[in-house]
Parts: structure tokens; sequence; C-alpha cells
């Protein structure tokens, strides 16, 4: 079933408590350029390579979420391909990134990133 769009997605946006400090870090996974758009340091827009944008924005009372957690779900997480998963992990990692869980069975680790949010490397 094909239906006309009514939106388009424009940014990702993720709650922390350093948004420079965590567009670093996505730039430094996924490459890009992590942006001041609005000379606000509140908000930080990473644009990667191939347009995409993640935002990061300002939570005076961000709480990370917990992963697993048996009480509630994680909300939302990034599945992020990579090419060879070694090379990115240590690359992950010297980032500032926690592996929680490999998976190596079914091709994806799950790892924190320096805030808590989680995310997953995949490969095929």
């Amino acid at each position: 079933m094909t239906t006309d769009p009514v939106a388009t997605l424009r940014t990702v946006v993720l709650d922390c408590p350093e948004p420079a400090t965590l567009a670093r870090f996505y730039a430094g996974l996924l490459g890009g350029e992590a942006v001041d758009e609005d000379d606000d340091p509140t908000w930080q827009v990473l644009i990667e390579p191939g347009g995409r944008r993640i935002a990061f924005q300002h939570a005076p009372e961000y709480t990370p979420p917990v992963f697993p957690d048996p009480k509630a779900s994680q909300q939302l997480h990034l599945d992020l391909l990579v090419a060879e998963i070694e090379a990115a992990e240590r690359r992950a990692l010297d980032l500032g990134a926690v592996l929680l869980e490999p998976h190596d069975d079914d091709r994806f680790r799950v790892y924190r990133d320096p805030v808590g949010h989680t995310f997953c490397f995949v490969w095929e």
C-alpha cells in the first residue's frame, strides 16, 4: 500500500545535558559537521554526510534511559550500519561509548552513548 506522505522527516532530536559535547560524539561516529544554527548553546545540529540531521537539545533535568529496563521501553534508539564491526567498536569506545550487549549471532551490538542513549551497530 502506497500513500502520499503528509510530512518529511527533517531531524531526529535527542535530549541531553550538553548538546555540543554529544554533537561531537556523534560527529565522530557518523562524520559530518556539528553546527550551531541559531547561536544557541542549548541546541546543536549534526548534519551527516548523507544530509540527514540529528539535533541535540539541552534538557536541564535529563535522566538517562536504563537499558535493559524491565519496567519501561527505551523509547528510541539508533541503528547504525557499519562495514567492519571491530574497527567501528574501537572507534566508538574511544569516543566514549559503552558496550552493553553483543549479539554477534544476530549481527548487532548494543551501546550507550556518553549520556546514556542506546544505539546499535549493525552489519551484514
